[in-house]
């Protein structure tokens, strides 16, 4: 199982306001999960008129394809009325089917034995 992350910092030039710039962030935000299998939501500058900061999860048995959308994702952020002025992509292995998971919901499944 694979997670991709993505962080990406947008500058909205033409906000004269925040209603402008909800505008800007809602209609991309709107078009991402329209468009691919991806969660997305705002992560910081709530307040700044002409920046935005969203961060983005996809989860996939293949990293490639967790590659893929990400990549997707910044050229639709690329193709909106904001300017991407920085991003940073991850993706994190946690082993075949999620096998690296430890102390998580299938602990009180485990009959202790490894079979």
């Amino acid at each position: 199982m694979f997670v991709g992350l993505a962080r990406v910092v947008l500058q909205i030039p033409g906000a004269r306001s925040l209603k402008d710039r909800r505008r800007v962030v809602k209609s991309l935000k709107d078009r991402l999960r329209a468009r691919l299998p991806v969660s997305v939501a705002e992560v910081g500058d709530v307040e700044a008129w002409q920046v935005a900061t969203l961060g983005l999860a996809v989860v996939s048995g293949n990293r490639v394809r967790c590659d893929q959308v990400l990549s997707h994702a910044i050229q639709a952020a690329r193709a909106s009325d904001a300017v991407v002025a920085d991003f940073r992509t991850e993706v994190i292995s946690f082993g075949s089917g999620g096998s690296g998971l430890r102390h998580g919901i299938e602990d009180p499944f485990d009959d202790g034995s490894d079979s």
